[in-house]
């Protein structure tokens, strides 16, 4: 069953409300409360749902312990995924700080750099490599998942570098749209584009 994107990008946000409710002690949530909450209309909220091995009752909603764990298994979050960081400049470093990340599943087991003053040291416990050790640990560990935020100059050529040792999936911080094998999942996530999109709206 293919789901939509648009379906994809909004599942979270029911997520994060659900648990939000959770918090304050309720124990049912409707879809029509949901949509009020994350701002769609009711109706896309049961379509959406209808894709999560999760039920609701007529009147009740849904049971909203039943609908947070459908939700984090349907998105992946409550397995744990291995990943390596390439690029450990201020943004970089930034999400190696953020242990936030494990609660969605990521677990980002070391980082990358070319800079050799930064070799050895670590951040937020997750150790830091210079950039050549990379196959060697890839080999012993086998991670699937790359998370890019080198320069926009080597971004190409780094993305190279991961799938040539067996990456899968690659998170893109770049504002560089690498090129990579169909078989190769690309997520590109560019904060510069975003300011972009605000910035024009706020006319």
């Amino acid at each position: 069953m293919i789901v939509p994107e648009p379906c994809l990008r909004r599942l979270p946000w029911y997520l994060a409300y659900a648990s939000l409710t959770r918090a304050k002690g309720e124990r049912s949530l409707s879809s029509t409360q949901i949509a009020r909450g994350v701002g769609v209309d009711a109706s896309v909220v049961a379509k959406d749902l209808s894709y999560v091995a999760v039920t609701g009752r007529t009147r009740v909603g849904y049971e909203i312990d039943q609908l947070v764990g459908s939700l984090e298994d349907f998105l992946g979050f409550s397995v744990i995924h291995k990943a390596f960081l390439f690029g450990v400049g201020k943004l970089g470093g930034a999400l190696l700080q953020d242990g936030g990340l494990e609660r969605f599943g990521l677990d980002i087991a070391a980082g990358f750099d070319s800079k050799y003053e930064l070799s050895g040291t670590s951040i937020h416990r997750t150790p830091i490599h210079h950039i050549s050790r990379f196959k060697e640990l890839q080999e012993l560990m086998h991670v699937e998942i790359g998370v890019l935020t080198v320069p926009v100059d080597v971004a190409q050529s780094t993305a190279e570098l991961l799938v040539e040792h067996g990456i899968k999936a690659i998170w893109n911080f770049t504002p560089v749209r690498i090129q990579v094998p169909d078989n190769v999942v690309v997520q590109n996530t560019s904060i510069y584009a975003h300011l972009a999109l605000m910035y024009n709206r706020m006319g």
